[in-house]
């Protein structure tokens, strides 16, 4: 998916945001960062596959990365593995999850009840334990007081309430282009600091928060580049 991250202008041109601190004097750019998900996601597969030691090309091999790529990103927290042994596949796996939070549940906020919200927030409360959904919210009262997988649609008015009394920081957005901006101010006033933005349209925040935008229109548009019919040649 086509994922645009902002935090500061900083981070806008290309130079490190602030985020977890690196093992040197600098911060952790946030490349970096987003590619911990995935090899977490690797050494989990491995350690399920009898691995207890793995090697940066083993993780290359299931990501796509490069070894080089590899060792460098977890470069920035620290020194995990031993030259020519590798990395403990369960103790690397600890560490990821500490460095990315995951060692406590992340709670999320959604915020839009309608086909495409209602998919996420079943997908997410069937398969996630770490960052789930606690609490959902929707302006259509038809909608409102409904389920899903146990969690119960709010009213939209509750956002504020409902999200500084569970501590909340991360939130989904998916609601029409038009609602969208109103719906991250207020979340930003509760105390959410990073959104997952579904809906079709460039978010403006305040410094500091993160904003990750996900337009699945562009992204299949892009992806018709490669079925359109090319000229005969020869």
């Amino acid at each position: 998916m086509m994922v645009t991250a902002h935090r500061d202008e900083k981070a806008k041109t290309g130079a490190a945001a602030p985020g977890p601190a690196a093992s040197g004097s600098g911060r952790v750019p946030d490349v970096a960062i987003r590619r911990l998900p995935v090899y977490l996601r690797a050494l989990t597969e491995l350690y399920a596959e009898d691995h207890e030691i793995v090697s940066s090309a083993d993780l290359a091999a299931r990501t796509g990365y490069s070894s080089e790529q590899i060792r460098k990103d977890l470069a920035y927290f620290g020194a995990f593995g031993t030259r020519g042994v590798g990395y403990r596949t369960a103790v690397l796996i600890e560490r990821l999850r500490s460095i990315l939070g995951l060692d406590r549940q992340v709670p999320i906020a959604l915020v839009g009840a309608g086909h495409l919200g209602t998919a996420l927030a079943r997908y997410n409360l069937t398969r996630h334990r770490d960052v789930r959904i606690v609490a959902i919210f929707d302006n259509d009262p038809a909608r409102v007081g409904q389920s899903i997988e146990g969690v119960v649609i709010e009213p939209a008015e509750r956002m504020d309430e409902v999200i500084r009394a569970a501590g909340i920081r991360l939130a989904v957005i998916a609601v029409p282009a038009h609602a969208a901006q109103d719906v991250a101010r207020r979340l930003v006033e509760a105390g959410v600091e990073a959104i997952l933005n579904f809906a079709p349209v460039t978010l403006q925040v305040p410094p500091g928060i993160v904003v990750q935008n996900i337009d699945l229109t562009l992204e299949l548009q892009s992806l018709a580049y490669y079925t359109r019919e090319r000229p005969a040649t020869g």
